[in-house]
């Protein structure tokens, strides 16, 4: 820092950054941050202008996660999200959000800005260093607004930079930041704290995380075609869709047995999903080698078994046993695990803190209650439909998105 007699002055990394949005910054703007507050009518007037420029754009149409994430900014969706934010307390965003988004997921980057921008934040999101073309279309529109002059005073509220690991900016942004944002594995939120935070500052964290899928066998079996087509589709989307990398992504599927032909419920289920990935996933050959390289590994630790499959676009291990450390066992590209239970209790001793989301299908909200509040479980802070594992909301990992990144002032 320079000091001068009645300043002191944040001085600016000289490393390299790459400033994806706006064209140009003054970074002294962001020193001094003036908080809005939550849902503010020009930050949702900003996002529906948004959206709409997302879903004219023909590119668009390529990628779903981007279609997605223009419904998810639409003034009407945004208005429904108002009207569930319950707060009877005036609030105002915390000043400065300086995110991190994960590798992973390319279009995470704009609702974490969404989530500080809603808040009432101004914000500073730094996005992968691998290039993604979802990352282009949507930072694509927000030049447009800026360029048009559109919502000028939400448009200065946010910038997107991008930047190697090691730069000193992490340092810069931190010591600005009133929250810090860090999405990604465990090893990059240790890089992070590294940089230190203001004394009034603090962080959340979304780091590594394991999810899985429970099927009532019952349920299954008496879906109709396109019922368990749909089904299918919405498990592709949950795993497939982002190679399995994602932290929501199921990879142990848990069968419960509530019907006696359980098996020819879990053949049904699993021919679906194979013709779908067959036609829309690409498979790449190294995958096979890494699935066989996973699996002899696991087989070597536990009793397991390879149920037969076509080819090795979708690979099905059989476990006979649930070890504690299942969690350690992962392999990308299609590759889960299965194991059959009476009563979802009987997994409730593997379920830690790393656990993220559960999805579901043909199990009541009763028996799902049951088992997270009865269990007393540290882990599993979400619990959904097969289908919507990554279907964001504001309540991720236990977190209310908008509460935490606002502060409420007490008026007596």
């Amino acid at each position: 820092m320079r000091k001068s007699a009645d300043a002191v002055t944040l001085m600016q990394p000289n490393s390299e950054l790459t400033l994806l949005y706006p064209r140009e910054v003054d970074w002294s703007a962001f020193e001094a941050p003036r908080p809005d507050v939550p849902f503010s009518d020009d930050a949702v007037e900003f996002l529906d202008a948004l959206s709409s420029l997302i879903m004219k754009n023909p590119s668009s149409r390529q990628y779903p996660d981007v279609i997605t994430f223009a419904f998810f900014c639409r003034r009407a969706s945004l208005v429904k999200m108002k009207s569930d934010f319950t707060s009877d307390k005036l609030r105002l965003g915390r000043g400065l959000v300086f995110h991190v988004a994960p590798s992973n997921v390319p279009v995470n980057f704009a609702y974490s800005l969404v989530s500080g921008l809603l808040a009432g934040n101004m914000n500073v999101v730094r996005v992968s260093s691998k290039s993604f073309v979802q990352v282009d279309i949507i930072i694509k529109a927000m030049l447009k607004l800026l360029d048009e002059r559109r919502h000028s005073d939400v448009a200065s509220r946010f910038a997107v930079v991008r930047y190697g690991r090691s730069s000193g900016w992490n340092d810069y942004f931190s010591s600005i930041a009133n929250v810090r944002v860090v999405w990604g594995g465990d090893k990059t939120v240790e890089a992070l704290r590294l940089s230190p935070l203001p004394p009034r500052s603090y962080e959340v964290c979304f780091a590594d995380r394991y999810s899985i899928a429970s099927f009532g066998a019952k349920k299954v079996l008496d879906a109709s075609d396109a019922e368990i087509e749909h089904l299918a589709a919405g498990f592709y989307n949950d795993t497939y869709l982002f190679d399995q990398n994602a932290c929501s992504a199921p990879h142990l599927i848990v069968w419960l047995k509530d019907t006696p032909q359980f098996g020819d419920a879990e053949n049904k289920f699993w021919k679906a999903v194979h013709s779908i990935a067959k036609k829309k996933y690409d498979f790449q050959p190294v995958m096979a080698v890494d699935k066989l390289t996973t699996f002899f590994r696991q087989s070597a630790d536990m009793k397991c078994r390879k149920e037969p499959m076509p080819d090795n676009v979708l690979f099905r291990l059989h476990l006979d046993e649930l070890p504690i450390n299942i969690d350690e066992y992962r392999c990308p590209g299609g590759y889960f695990y299965e194991y059959e239970v009476d009563n979802l209790n009987e997994i409730a001793h593997i379920v830690s803190l790393k656990y993220q989301t559960m999805a579901y299908y043909g199990i009541s909200h009763s028996e799902l209650e049951d088992f997270v509040f009865g269990n007393r479980l540290t882990g599993l802070d979400r619990v959904v439909p097969v289908g919507e594992t990554s279907s964001f909301s504001f309540d991720w990992d236990g977190y209310d998105l908008i509460e935490t990144l606002s502060r409420q002032p007490i008026i007596i």
